[in-house]
């Protein structure tokens, strides 16, 4: 009984082992993100920018973007607003896939850009992801009068507190 216990153990402890180096290859630092079943043909896809979870993802082959920006947790300003201030129609949402065509030595970049209040494009929906495309994911946004006082403030007070500096030791 104990030789069976033992066996069985040390089989879970091999496949648990060979599972997380196929996933976590060694010396390479990167960070795979597996969400295709295993078995299941995949997709290895970049994710970069302003998501909450950028890394490489392992992805069912036909995902489209909109289901790989959920499976990255979504846009990072987007979620974790703190400034009052940044009203959601101001941002603007920039999605560029990029892409290697080995043949031709040229890289093909699609460009999506739209509204944070505005539905996503139906491209997005269509776009068919392939192995080894680099998605990068921006979220800019108008200034607001906000941003303009928080940048022009310092440099009024450096500037005054410099003016009455220099007047003092002036006056002495």
């Amino acid at each position: 009984m104990y030789k069976v216990f033992a066996t069985t153990l040390l089989l879970f402890a091999v496949l648990t082992v060979s599972v997380a180096q196929a996933q976590f290859p060694e010396g390479t630092g990167d960070r795979y993100i597996r969400i295709a079943e295993m078995g299941q043909l995949v997709d290895s896809v970049n994710v970069w920018g302003d998501v909450s979870s950028s890394g490489r993802y392992l992805v069912p082959e036909g995902t489209n973007l909109p289901d790989l920006i959920s499976f990255s947790l979504g846009y990072t300003q987007l979620r974790d607003r703190r400034d009052g201030s940044v009203g959601a129609q101001e941002q603007m949402i920039e999605v560029k896939v990029s892409r290697f065509d080995n043949t031709e030595r040229v890289v093909e970049v699609a460009f999506f850009r739209y509204r944070n209040r505005d539905p996503e494009p139906i491209e997005l929906f269509e776009f068919d992801l392939q192995n080894n495309d680099i998605v990068t994911l921006k979220i800019s946004r108008v200034p607001t009068f906000t941003d303009y006082v928080r940048v022009i403030a310092p440099i009024l007070g450096t500037l005054a507190t410099s003016i009455l500096l220099i007047e003092r030791l002036r006056g002495d």
